[in-house]
């Protein structure tokens, strides 16, 4: 028997690494999530659209219930894991669930100044933003994923990222993607103040 995965279809995609909390409020995630606490096991968020559900998706884990409420909703913080791809959709349950095998990344290791640079092109922004860049390190094993999940970025953006098998090839389009929104964002930084 093959074990299948609760899916919990979002309009997001969950990175690796990136926390996401939930309020869950629907009777059949009611279900799911309750059955992941009982069970200590994730789930896997996938990215919904009107084609269905991505074929590759991302394991999140219950890091706590941050509220209980009467009528059985709640509010859970949980971090995405691992990265898996959809073998197959089962709709036997009242939440969908998956065959599903995990996706591992080449074994390959980003140079150091592409860490760099990712770095401090999302401190700029961040700045810019008016927030703080924290907990950040540039030896995070996922540095791409942390650095696009902590940002409001393009949903197809980070869906390919998710797909990307290669840090280095991540980071380079991290890079490529705010090296192209920051002119935007320093223009606008500077209209602010003027």
């Amino acid at each position: 028997m093959s074990l299948l995965l609760p899916l919990f279809p979002l309009d997001l995609v969950l990175l690796p690494g990136v926390p996401l909390p939930l309020h869950v409020f629907e009777p059949r995630y009611k279900e799911m999530i309750a059955e992941c606490l009982d069970e200590k096991k994730p789930f896997g968020v996938v990215r919904a659209s009107s084609d269905g559900v991505a074929d590759i998706g991302c394991t999140a884990e219950i890091v706590e219930v941050t509220k209980r409420y009467d009528d059985g909703r709640m509010d859970i913080l949980t971090r995405g894991v691992e990265r898996f791809e959809v073998l197959q959709v089962h709709e036997k349950r009242t939440f969908l669930e998956a065959e599903f095998t995990v996706i591992e990344d080449e074994p390959d290791t980003p140079a150091s100044d592409l860490v760099q640079q990712a770095m401090h092109l999302h401190a700029e922004i961040v700045k810019l933003a008016g927030a703080d860049a924290e907990g950040l390190e540039a030896d995070d094993e996922h540095l791409s994923f942390l650095l696009a999940g902590s940002l409001p970025l393009d949903l197809d953006f980070k869906q390919k990222l998710l797909t990307t098998l290669s840090e280095p090839k991540r980071l380079q389009a991290v890079i490529s993607y705010l090296e192209a929104v920051l002119p935007g964002l320093r223009r606008a930084s500077k209209a602010r103040w003027n």
